[in-house]
């Protein structure tokens, strides 16, 4: 990676925060007023109030299933890897679903349903793999060194 390309992503990762930080916040604010302006202030209290209990309902459900099934992964001894994920998107979506605001619940809906979770669950995957380094061993590939033979024998500690 050239660092040309280092200072490209965290410039995006700049932008992203500070659209999350100061865009989100006004955004939420701005659609709060328009349904309080559209079905009053107290009906808007309410649904914002409703909303984030249905979300902790829906995220109790679903974090027990990710739960579940991460135990069941482990049980089994196999890689865990759509549990992890799984458990990652419900925790994420259930931080934004207990935040106040339409746009946050939504998009956390969004990653706590099992619907609509595989699509997230694939953009979180390219993510994380996006992310990796990876070192080849001996004998990999842009490796010339091969692995020698393989000698067997015990370790042994110096005397003190």
């Amino acid at each position: 990676m050239s660092p040309q390309s280092g200072r490209r992503r965290r410039g995006g990762v700049a932008w992203l925060l500070g659209l999350a930080f100061i865009g989100l916040p006004l955004l939420e604010l701005y659609l709060v007023i328009q349904v309080g302006q559209a079905i009053g202030a107290g009906w808007t209290i309410l649904l914002l109030v409703l909303d984030s209990v249905l979300g902790a309902i829906i995220v109790r459900r679903e974090g027990g299933r990710a739960w579940r099934a991460l135990r069941e992964a482990l049980a089994q001894a196999r890689m865990p890897h759509r549990e992890l994920a799984d458990g990652a998107l419900v925790l994420i979506g259930g931080t934004l679903l207990l935040t106040p605001g339409f746009v946050t619940d939504a998009f956390g809906a969004l990653l706590v349903l099992p619907v609509t979770r595989p699509a997230f669950r694939g953009l979180l995957a390219r993510a994380v793999a996006s992310r990796l380094v990876v070192f080849p061993g001996p004998g990999g590939p842009g490796n010339d060194e091969r692995p020698g033979p393989v000698v067997r024998g015990d370790v042994v500690d110096p005397p003190e």
